[in-house]
């Protein structure tokens, strides 16, 4: 789905263990190719290559790889993108250990995806020039040490990763169940309520036709 113009929402839908489950990848246009924030799945990256054709691009066409944070459906893929891309990773520096394999995830038990690299370490207002114009870096921590969401304020837009959820186009909360620190996750919320965009992209239920407004309801226990 194009969201606006140069911003692409990526839905992958995976059959796990006889479930249905669905992530949603962002690319955006620059001038040298794409940036795809956020992976999906080990093992999955053709899937993730088919949503890409979907509007006429490929895995080639992506120039840098943006996480989110280093939970495997967002990661997981992201050794063997780099393997078939070559292109350099960006992960909020309290990311990347659980990326690279310095540090076992967070959520995992016993077993992990394979480690990948991270090429640049950021930190909050970090910024990228993309063909619908800047895109900076927000800390949303609480889901994961270092989550960070990605804000477009030409195109009104949120990149929210896991900070937020999407459900039948309806913009909610984080996942409580996946949210280890889930009061600090709602402070994030709080600081994303502060931003001005009026529509969003979850990682988790897609596109939502809802911005701030919504989003300081959220914070408020609304």
């Amino acid at each position: 789905m194009e969201i606006t113009d140069h911003v692409y929402s990526l839905p992958v839908t995976l059959d796990l263990g006889g479930a249905e489950r669905t992530f949603t990848p962002t690319a955006v246009e620059t001038e040298e190719g794409l940036i795809l924030f956020d992976t999906t799945l080990p093992g999955y990256a053709d899937e993730l290559d088919a949503a890409l054709g979907e509007h006429g691009f490929g895995l080639e066409d992506v120039r840098f790889v943006v996480l989110t944070h280093h939970d495997g459906d967002h990661a997981g893929a992201l050794a063997t993108v780099q393997d078939r891309t070559g292109a350099p990773t960006f992960a909020h520096w309290a990311e990347a250990p659980y990326v690279d394999g310095r540090k076992f995830p967070v959520k995992s038990d016993d077993e992990r995806y394979p480690p990948a690299r991270v090429d640049v370490e950021v930190i909050d207002g970090v910024g990228f020039s993309t063909l619908a114009g800047p895109i900076e870096l927000v800390e949303t921590f609480g889901h994961a040490p270092g989550h960070s969401s990605f804000h477009l304020p030409e195109a009104d837009l949120l990149i929210a990763g896991d900070a937020l959820t999407a459900a039948d186009g309806e913009l909610h909360g984080p996942a409580e169940q996946h949210t280890p620190e889930m009061e600090r996750a709602m402070e994030s919320v709080a600081l994303l309520g502060e931003l001005e965009f009026d529509h969003t992209i979850c990682f988790h239920g897609g596109y939502a036709e809802a911005g701030d407004e919504r989003v300081r309801e959220i914070a408020n226990g609304e």
